[in-house]
This record gives structure tokens, sequence and C-alpha cells, in this order.
């Protein structure tokens, strides 16, 4: 991964390591080899040289640091850190991954210290086992240090239904009252998420979730001697509440030095441990993980025991229960659906089983079918076959298919559902069939309807409004449309609102010095926007706002501008004036678009901030204002203007941020 400004920016987080650095780092007859990037390694703060001059600092006048880093763009960058602070003949860079380094040839001698920071949230997930191998076997001498000195993974058993939602779309669907199946038997396992940790912040989810068991410690592993590639443990996990086991929630601990006087940790809030002497806060480069427990979960009663197998690969760990309690039933869905097998994001999972957007979908293509008795459809994107589904079965739908791989899928989705409404699995093709676009011809305009969600697989870090290449894409079609063609959706309206966001603010501000060393050369490089030069203006960023620390809404929602997607796509301009609601500091502002899916405004499905399976775009201020509805005072800003424009070229969004 590449580096993180929140990482690099965490004064509680660097003045921990330098000080467990300065500790085991006596003086300057020690090789000093700081692992960088490569191909495992590292975020922001090691890639920019950071470590490294924490390190040959330690080691005095004469003390000498040999980084890697594969990565070019990071070296060129690392360099000139290095330059700016006078450090370019302390610290050799080698533009390698760290398991191609070579005594002799890269190295004079085997180190005796190896400073690393080979960390996700997951612990594995950069490769620290790999790294640590060779790092032992090849380049360092016999019982070196190390800092970090250990790591410690811990977990606990939670119930919640937010996050149950996020996987178990099978059980959740069967729940909504609209008798679509979308995994019809046979087919249960078309849709999925993949069965891994996912990493996530879950103090905001502290006042919805029960814990079913206290803390556990799951595996250790230490620094300073050569790690295995595969490990695994079991456990007898007593439950302290009555409920249903839906995820193990995971964090891990590290120890720095060998005494156990120094600790980071990436625990929940609730987690107390009179180890952490500094607390953390709010970061986005480190959360907590989540592995998702098969199906609707494991029932179990406070008191009862319940048996957990934890293993670890070289690069991820995953979990399995065997309860102790005969009559649970864990549900363990397999993929056994070859090519068909279509992965989701937890939050499209989510979304697809929710009443509230299935009803929307359903009542859309419902409004817009009602218009013909016979009309040909169009699915711009592969997911939106689920689509199918909600076409009413009398209405004749031809399905033109972009990927033939789904063609087969399809016409297996229109059997099942025939099936459903006592229909001949022979008369399916005279219902509905599926079409290469290619056997459309441009002469006739036969396509009458167009279908989007829109959302594009793979896609998934986008900001809201790059969705509009479905717009793009149906201008790309607009030759085989009928002149009346209708669209889902059939236009998006920009909307937003101004926010207090004090901790995203804080982990994108620009650097300057950190732990004594000037980072300003990295600010644009990296993406800064916060405390930005006057001409310079920051990136819009894709985020989950619940995921983004502390944040308070500070004005209306009001609209920027609108998409109308019965026409061809064209640039756009909007202009809104805000109007505060509330006192705060406003940190910036959270765009999204809510995507109106009938021609009579009447169908909408939000993906603002309050709905937590959409993702926003957030524009940060250079400079924080301090907003006041009441204009108390003259010089406190209460209202400001908002303007954007959207180019049909880039599909970009520029964004002008105005205080009155």
């Amino acid at each position: 991964m590449r580096p993180s400004f929140g990482e690099i920016a965490s004064s509680t987080r660097n003045q921990i390591i330098k000080n467990q650095v300065n500790g085991v780092i006596p003086g300057s007859s020690l090789t000093i080899f700081d692992v960088e990037g490569g191909l495992y390694l590292l975020y922001g703060s090691a890639g920019t040289g950071l470590l490294s001059m924490m390190a040959a600092r330690a080691m005095g006048d004469e003390g000498k640091v040999t980084a890697c880093e594969s990565y070019l763009p990071m070296v060129k960058l690392m360099k000139k850190v290095l330059r700016l602070n006078g450090m370019e003949g302390r610290v050799k860079i080698i533009n390698k991954r760290s398991e191609e380094l070579q005594v002799g040839l890269d190295m004079p001698s085997r180190a005796h210290v190896l400073v690393s920071e080979i960390l996700d949230s997951e612990l594995l997930g950069e490769g620290l086992i790999p790294t640590l191998q060779h790092a032992h076997d090849n380049l360092l001498v016999e019982n070196a240090m190390t800092v970090p000195y250990r790591a410690t993974i811990y977990g606990q058993l939670v119930e919640s239904t937010f996050l149950w939602k996020l996987h178990d779309f099978h059980n959740n669907e069967a729940t909504v009252s609209d008798s679509i199946r979308l995994t019809p038997p046979g087919l249960d396992s078309v849709l999925g998420i993949k069965r891994q940790q996912y990493a996530m912040h879950v103090n905001p989810l502290q006042e919805e979730i029960t814990l079913l068991s206290e803390p556990f410690k799951i595996f250790e592993f230490d620094f300073w001697k050569r790690p295995e590639s595969y490990g695994e443990t079991e456990l007898c996990v007593k439950a302290t509440n009555d409920g249903r086991v839906h995820v193990v929630v995971s964090w891990w601990v590290l120890q720095l030095d060998q005494e156990g006087t120094i600790y980071y940790s990436t625990a929940p809030r609730w987690i107390r441990s009179p180890t952490i002497t500094s607390p953390i806060g709010w970061c986005d480069h480190w959360k907590q993980c989540v592995w998702f427990v098969p199906g609707s979960g494991i029932s179990i009663l406070q008191g009862e025991e319940i048996r957990l197998l934890a293993t670890h690969t070289e690069t991820s760990f995953s979990y399995n229960f065997d309860t102790l309690v005969p009559t649970t039933k864990i549900l363990n869905h397999r993929c056994m659906t070859g090519d068909f097998q279509l992965v989701l994001p937890p939050e499209r999972a989510a979304i697809y089983a929710d009443k509230e957007w299935r009803l929307s979908m359903l009542k859309a293509v419902q409004s817009m079918v009602s218009y013909s008795n016979s009309f040909l459809c169009h699915m711009i994107e592969p997911f939106t076959y689920r689509l199918l589904c909600l076409l009413p079965m009398q209405m004749v739908c031809h399905i033109v298919a972009l990927k033939t791989v789904l063609r087969d899928l399809m016409m297996n989705i229109c059997q099942n559902r025939a099936s459903t409404h006592n229909i001949v699995r022979q008369q399916v093709r005279d219902i509905a069939t599926v079409l290469p676009l290619s056997a459309l011809s441009p002469k006739n305009k036969e396509v009458d309807l167009l279908i989007a969600e829109p959302f594009y697989v793979g896609h998934d870090g986008m900001l809201p409004w790059q969705n509009l290449r479905f717009w793009r894409d149906r201008t790309t079609l607009n030759d085989i449309l009928s002149e009346d063609a209708l669209t889902i959706p059939s236009k998006g309206i920009l909307r937003a609102c101004a926010m207090s966001l004090p901790d995203l603010w804080k982990s994108r501000c620009c650097l300057s010095s950190i732990e004594g060393f000037d980072h300003s050369v990295v600010n644009a490089t990296l993406g800064a926007c916060g405390h930005l030069p006057e001409l310079e203006e920051g990136p819009c960023l894709p985020f989950f706002v619940w995921q983004c620390g502390e944040f308070d809404v500070l004005s209306e929602t009001f609209d920027v501008m609108e998409f109308e997607f019965s026409k061809q796509i064209c640039e756009c301009h909007g202009k809104s004036q805000v109007k505060f609601t509330k006192r705060g500091v406003c940190h910036g502002f959270v765009l999204w678009i809510d995507w109106v899916m009938d021609l009579q405004n009447s169908i909408v499905i939000s993906t603002g901030p309050d709905r937590k399976y959409w993702k926003q775009g957030v524009k940060l201020l250079g400079t924080p204002r301090t907003v006041d509805p009441q204009s108390l005072t003259s010089v406190q800003p209460c209202s400001a203007v908002v303007e954007a424009c959207f180019s049909p070229l880039k599909g970009e969004l520029k964004i002008i941020l105005d205080f009155l």
C-alpha cells in the first residue's frame, strides 16, 4: 500500500516509535536495516523516509541506515525528503523489494537492528511474515534487535444486526416481503462477499452492538525471531451475554520494547488496558477488523462456551466455529456456481437485500414497463441482471447483455423466475431472450428501456459522480435507443451539506515538521487538503462519512445541480447558497447523488451521509471556518456558496467553495 497522510501525521504513533528507536540504538556501531515499501511495506511514514531518519539521528553523526523501497515514485519522493533534511548522506536507499536485498551487494554486513512497520489493519496483509522470514534468514545477525518487538492479535464475539446485513444476503432477502428472490433455489451462492476479514471502524456501532464475550488473545508474533508461515490455535470462548454471534471483531497490540513498557493498539474504544497509556484516537490508516460468521450466526446463551479455531497464512487470518450447543446450526455458504459467482462488497450485499431499495427498484421498473406490453430492455452493467426478477412476468422482455459470460446466467434467472409463476420452461424463450449487443441495428432504434443501478463492479472507491459513467454509456448507445426510450434512473440530483469533520481534516492536513523532520515536499504527491497554499486545491475524497471519526451536520441539505438522463451527456453547472443551521467549525462539504428512478420524481434512492451503505464525496476546506446561523458577530460567516461544474469528457466534478 502507498503512504497515508494520517499515518505520517499521527503524533502519538510517531512519538512512541521515536522513543523506542532511540532506546534500541545506543550508538553508531550498529548496522540498521530499515525495511521500507517493497512488495510488502509500507504506509507513508517509512516510504517518505521518516523511520530511516529517526534511526540515523539516534545513531549520531557517524550512523548509517540502509533502506529499501521498490516503488520508484516513492524512492524519488524519499530522496527529496532526505535532501531537504540534510540526510541524503546518512541513509542509503535501495530501489528493491526487501527480499531482493543481498549482504555484500546491497549491504556491507548483516544488520543488528530491524526497524519496520509492515502493518495493515489486519497486521499480516502487507506481508509481515514473508518479510521477517527473509530478513532473519538473510539480512540480520542472530538475536538482532527489532522495533516493534512483538504483535498480539485479540478478538471479541459480537452481535450486530447492521454487520449481519453486510454479508448474509440469502437470509436477509428471505425477510423481504416482495416475494422476489435474487438467489433462487440452485443459485443460492450466486451473490456473496469474499470470505475474509474486512477493515472497519467499529466504534460508531458501539451503541447498537452487543458484546458476547470478553476480549481473548488469538495469536502472538515475535518480530525478533523468524515467524512460521502457517499457524492455528483452538480457543474455548465463554459467552458473557445471551445473543447471536454475527462477527468476530479483532485488533492488534504492538509491544515496541523488549521490557513491555511501550505499547500501541488498534483496539475499539470500549477496550480498557492499563498497558496502553496513550490514547490513539481516530485514524484512517489502521482500523479494527471484522470477520463475518457464515449465515445468520450462532445462537448462544450466557455462560455457554463456543469453540473457535483460528488460523493464519502468510497474509491473512480466518476463523471457524464448533459450538458445544448441539441445536445450533451454522450456515456455511460455499461458492458452487463457478464463473457465475458474483462477489460483492459487503455494502452492496446489504443494499440488494434492503427492503427500501428493493421496493424503490420494483416500483420504478413497474412504472416504466406500464407504458408498453412489449419492450426491449438493455442492461448497462452486468450486475443489473438482478433487475430481471423485478420485471412483470407477463411482459415480453428481451435482454441485451454486454458480456457473453452472463447470458446463460440471465437465462437461468429467467427460467427460475418463470417456474415460480407456473410458466413452462420451454415457454421462457418466448417471453425473455438474451441477445448480444451486435444483434441490434442502429437503423431500427429498438431499445425501449435502459436500466442501470448505477454501480460498476471493481470501482468501490469511486466518488459518487463517477457513477455517471452510466450517462456516458447511455449516450454511446443513443443510436439504438427508440425516440421515446425510458431510463432507470431517469435523473440524478447532486446534493450537499456542510459538516464538521475534525478527525478527517486533521488526517489530511498539510505536513510540515514531523518529529523534527521537514515533510513539506510530500503534500502535493500524497494529496493534502488542509492548510494548502492559497492557489492550490485539494482533491475530493470518497468516504463513508460515518467512518470518518467525529462529525456533525452544520447546514440544511441543498441541491447543487441535476443530471437529466433522457438526454445525451453534456456539461452541467450548478450553484447553491448554503444556509447554516448550527454553530460550529466547518471543515468541508459532503456531496452525494440522489437517484430519481421514475418520470414522476416520486421514487428517489438517496445515497447521503445518513445511509451507511453508500460512500459520499468529501471536499475539505483549506482552512476551517467557524459558522453561526444567528450572525451574532460580524466576523462569523453565516452562509456560503457551493458551485459545481461537471465535465462530460473527463467525468470529473469541479467544486468551488466561497464563504460570504
